[in-house]
C-alpha cells in the first residue's frame, strides 16, 4: 500500500510539473522575442528534462514495487503510463530537442519559435500521460 501511495505522489509530482510547463512557462516563454525565447528554452529543457525523467522512473518503479506487492493492475497500468514519456521523448520529440539545442543562443535563429511551438505541443502527450498514470495510481489506492 505504502509504494502505491508514494507511486501516486511522485506521478502527481511529474503531472504537476508537465502541466506547470504547458500552461505557465511555455505561454510565457513564448511571449518573449525570437533571441530571448531560445536563450530561455535551453537551459530550462535541459533541468526539466533531467527532473522529470527521473521523477518518471521514480514513479514507475514505485508502481511495479505496488503492483508486485498488491497485485493490482491498476499499478501496473499507472507504472507504464508514467514511463511511457521517455520514449515518446526519445522517438517523437527527440528530432525537435536536438534542433532546438543545436542552435545558437546568442543569434537570431527564425526557426526557433516554430520549433518552440512544435515543443510545446509535443510536452501536451508528456502531461496527459502523467493525468493518466496518476488517476490509474489513484484507481489502485482506492482498490487496495
Amino acid at each position: 500500500m505504502r509504494a502505491g501511495l508514494l507511486a501516486l505522489a511522485v506521478a502527481a509530482a511529474f503531472t504537476g510539473a508537465a502541466i506547470y510547463v504547458s500552461v505557465a512557462e511555455q505561454p510565457a516563454r513564448l511571449a518573449l522575442d525570437d533571441k530571448a525565447l531560445l536563450r530561455e528554452w535551453q537551459p530550462s529543457y535541459k533541468r526539466g528534462a533531467a527532473m522529470q525523467a527521473s521523477i518518471a522512473a521514480i514513479a514507475c518503479l514505485l508502481g511495479l514495487v505496488a503492483w508486485w506487492r498488491a497485485g493490482s493492475l491498476a499499478y501496473l497500468v499507472g507504472a507504464v503510463l508514467i514511463i511511457l514519456p521517455w520514449p515518446w521523448t526519445l522517438i517523437v520529440m527527440m528530432a525537435t530537442n536536438k534542433a532546438l539545442s543545436a542552435m545558437d543562443a546568442a543569434a537570431v535563429n527564425p526557426q526557433a519559435r516554430a520549433l518552440i511551438v512544435r515543443w510545446g505541443n509535443l510536452h501536451l502527450v508528456r502531461a496527459a500521460l502523467g493525468v493518466l498514470a496518476t488517476l490509474a495510481f489513484l484507481w489502485g489506492s482506492h482498490l487496495a
